[in-house]
């Protein structure tokens, strides 16, 4: 039975948070560039309070921690992102893709511009997983490492190859990585990326459904089946003729949004 405040309302919160928050990013890494060091530390302050509400939270079942831990794991995860989007934690590597790489050379280059926010992501899943081990809440920990798989994903599948490689919300300063993208195809491995992640977020519907109504493990199970079926919407958003950047419009500049045009069609 589908109960409204186990199953409902964690859907919207998900959604609702995501919407948001993706947009406050936006908005954050297309203002100019003097602006960045203020958007970093306020990441910052933001990152370190999401730190402290989970290690408060993890000790408690209760439906406010479950939600605090969830909200705790997004600072830290907008943190990160606006690390890289700013282009304070990317990689040693920042110039475009030499037309004549292939292979493992392409491989190695495309790594080395965005490896040390890959380290910082896994350090910190790590953290988090070392945090929450044995805590009766962990869903803070789980969020976050979820959040990781499904990045990582998106950037296998981009430097892959996809048929739309929407890069709107990648900022100009960014704009070399775009060389290290794929050609435009459908491939077995986006296919598979996105039946793996619905078949996840199944998983995390099923044990929504079969736990007790109104218990921590329904919520968090329902807050992480919508994580995982936003998390297939992006990935979808790779393979449809859609531009995903028309749902945060809002948040850019006219100007910015201008140029993102430009560079990204």
């Amino acid at each position: 039975m589908v109960s409204w405040s186990g199953h409902i309302v964690p859907f919207i919160v998900t959604v609702a948070i995501w919407f948001l928050a993706t947009g406050l990013i936006a908005w954050a890494d297309s203002r100019e560039r003097r602006t960045f060091r203020a958007s970093l530390f306020a990441g910052g302050v933001a990152g370190l309070a999401g730190l402290t509400v989970i290690l408060f939270s993890a000790q408690s079942v209760a439906t406010l921690a479950i939600y605090a831990s969830f909200v705790g794991a997004l600072l830290i995860w907008g943190w990160h992102e606006i690390g890289f989007l700013t282009g304070a934690a990317t990689g040693p590597r920042r110039e475009p893709c030499p037309p004549e790489s292939r292979g493992l050379e392409r491989f190695t280059q495309a790594s080395a511009t965005v490896i040390h926010h890959e380290i910082a992501l896994a350090l910190t899943a790590l953290m988090l997983i070392a945090l929450a081990w044995n805590a009766p809440n962990q869903i803070g920990a789980t969020v976050f490492v979820v959040l990781f798989g499904l990045r990582l994903s998106s950037k296998i599948n981009l430097f892959i190859g996809v048929p739309n490689a929407s890069t709107e919300m990648l900022p100009a300063h960014l704009a070399y990585l775009k060389s290290y993208f794929g050609r435009n195809r459908l491939t077995g491995f986006l296919a598979a990326s996105i039946v793996a992640i619905f078949a996840l977020a199944a998983w995390f519907a099923g044990l929504a459904m079969a736990a007790p109504t109104g218990s921590a493990e329904m919520i968090g199970a329902s807050l992480l089946t919508a994580l995982c079926l936003l998390g297939a919407l992006e990935h979808l958003f790779l393979a449809l003729p859609f531009r995903d950047g028309m749902l945060w419009g809002w948040a850019f500049r006219p100007e910015t949004t201008s140029a993102h045009g430009q560079d990204v069609t």
